[in-house]
């Protein structure tokens, strides 16, 4: 995996409709911002905004200046458009019920 000084590192977004993971060769010591960047997947998802998207390191959330290692996944989170406890609030109130596992309103057909 490893070649001097470079590293192979993935670069990973998903949207509803589409979910992409880019393979990226990197220098050894670049922070997770600069391996964003040089992985081009900010020219294919032009929503993506560093200053307001989260971002992690398998499931981890990390800071963009946090350096990487050989194999890591940096994933790209998209900002939540609801709050899901004010979702499920909502719901409550309005006399809904979901199924277990989320999402499904129960409407008695099994």
């Amino acid at each position: 995996m490893e070649n001097g000084d470079k590293i192979e590192i993935e670069v990973a977004y998903a949207r509803p409709d589409v979910q992409t993971i880019l393979p990226v060769k990197i220098d050894r010591h670049m922070t997770i911002e600069e391996a964003i960047r040089h992985s081009g997947i900010l020219e294919e998802f032009p929503e993506i905004d560093l200053a307001t998207n989260k971002v992690g390191v398998f499931g981890k959330l990390a800071k963009l200046s946090a350096t990487l290692q050989p194999g890591d996944r940096i994933e790209i989170y998209r900002v939540l458009i609801a709050d899901p406890k004010d979702v499920r609030r909502q719901r409550a109130a309005d006399g809904k019920k979901m199924k277990k596992g989320g999402g499904a309103l129960d409407d008695g057909v099994e």
